[in-house]
C-alpha cells in the first residue's frame, strides 16, 4: 500500500511550491496590501493611511468604468462565438480525411503569428485613410452602405473590430484542442448509433457533445480568463493611448496607473488588479457550479 505521508513526495513538490510562493502567492499578498495603503509613494515606500479610498477612487473613475464596460463586452461576445465557431470547424475537419492536416495547419497559423503583426494587418484592412477606405469598407460598399472608420470612428465600430480580432486570434487554439478531443471519442458509440439508425444531429447532441464536454468547459474557463486579461489586442489595433480611443481594458487601466500617462499610482493599480481578480474568481466559480450539471467526466 502506498504511504499517504511520504516525505519524498513533499521533497519533489518543494521546487514548484517555492516557485509558486515567490512568484505568485507573495506578489498577490503584496498587491492586496498595496491596495489598502492610501497615498502610497513607491520611492520612499511611505503612505498616508490605510483604508478603502483606493477602491472608492477606482470604482468612480470614468476611465476604469469604461475599461470594465469594454472588457465585459469583449468577454460576452468573443468567448461563446469563438468556442462555437471552433466547435463547428472542428466537427467539419473531423468529417474529412484527405486534407484534414492541411486545413488544421491553415487554421493554426494565426495562433503562431505575432499578435502585434496580426493587429497591424487588421488595422490596414479596417482603417479608413485619405487614400483608401480599406478592404472591409470595400465589402460593405457592395451592399450599398457608406464607408465606416473602424479604427478612429464610432465606438461600436471599434468594438466590432476588437471582438472580431480577438475571435480570430483565439480560435485556432480552440480548433486544435477540440479536434484532438473529437479524435479521442470512442468509435464504438458511433457504430452503435449507426446500427440503431440514429440521426446525425442526435448523435452530435447525445454522444459527441457529452463526450467532449470537459474539453469545451476547459476552453470556456480559459477563454473567460484570457478575455478578462485582454490588453495587447487593443494596443495592436488602437495604439497605446487607449483611454483617448475609449478602448481600454481593465489590464490596460492597471498598466496605465503604473507606467502610463497617468502612472505613478501603484495603490490605485493594485486596487484595480484586486477588483479584476475578484471578478475572474466569481465568474470561474459560477462556471464550476454550472459544470457539475452539464459536464460529463
Amino acid at each position: 500500500m502506498m504511504e499517504r505521508n511520504n516525505p519524498k513526495g513533499w521533497l519533489y513538490l518543494l521546487p514548484a511550491m517555492l516557485f509558486l510562493g515567490v512568484f505568485m502567492v507573495y506578489p498577490l499578498i503584496d498587491v492586496f496590501i498595496y491596495s489598502f495603503e492610501q497615498g502610497f509613494n513607491f520611492a520612499s515606500q511611505s503612505y498616508d493611511g490605510v483604508g478603502m479610498r483606493n477602491y472608492s477612487f477606482v470604482l468612480r473613475d470614468p476611465y476604469f468604468l469604461q475599461a470594465v464596460k469594454n472588457t465585459f463586452i469583449l468577454v460576452i461576445f468573443t468567448v461563446p462565438i469563438s468556442t462555437g465557431l471552433a466547435l463547428l470547424i472542428s466537427v467539419g475537419l473531423s468529417s474529412i480525411k484527405a486534407v484534414r492536416h492541411l486545413y488544421q495547419t491553415l487554421y493554426f497559423l494565426p495562433y503562431v503569428t505575432n499578435t502585434l503583426a496580426v493587429g497591424l494587418v487588421f488595422m490596414i484592412l479596417f482603417k479608413k485613410t485619405p487614400y483608401t477606405d480599406g478592404l472591409a469598407n470595400l465589402i460593405i460598399g457592395w451592399f450599398g452602405a457608406g464607408p465606416v472608420d473602424f479604427i478612429d470612428g464610432p465606438y461600436w465600430a471599434k468594438m466590432f473590430v476588437l471582438c472580431f480580432y480577438t475571435v480570430w486570434v483565439v480560435m485556432p487554439f480552440k480548433i486544435l484542442i477540440l479536434t484532438s478531443a473529437l479524435a479521442s471519442v470512442d468509435e464504438g458509440y458511433y457504430k452503435a448509433a449507426q446500427v440503431d439508425g440514429t440521426r446525425k444531429i442526435r448523435v452530435f447532441t447525445r454522444i459527441t457533445l457529452p463526450m467532449i464536454s470537459p474539453t469545451i468547459f476547459y476552453l470556456i474557463i480559459t477563454g473567460f480568463i484570457g478575455a478578462f486579461k485582454a490588453y495587447s489586442d487593443a494596443v495592436a489595433l488602437f495604439g497605446t493611448d487607449l483611454n483617448a480611443a475609449e478602448m481600454n481594458t481593465i489590464v490596460g487601466y492597471v498598466y496605465d496607473m503604473l507606467y502610463g500617462s497617468s502612472g505613478g499610482y501603484p495603490s490605485y493599480a493594485s486596487a484595480a488588479a484586486i477588483i479584476l481578480f475578484l471578478i475572474v474568481l466569481t465568474i470561474t466559480c459560477i462556471n464550476l457550479l454550472i459544470s457539475k450539471k452539464h459536464v460529463h467526466y
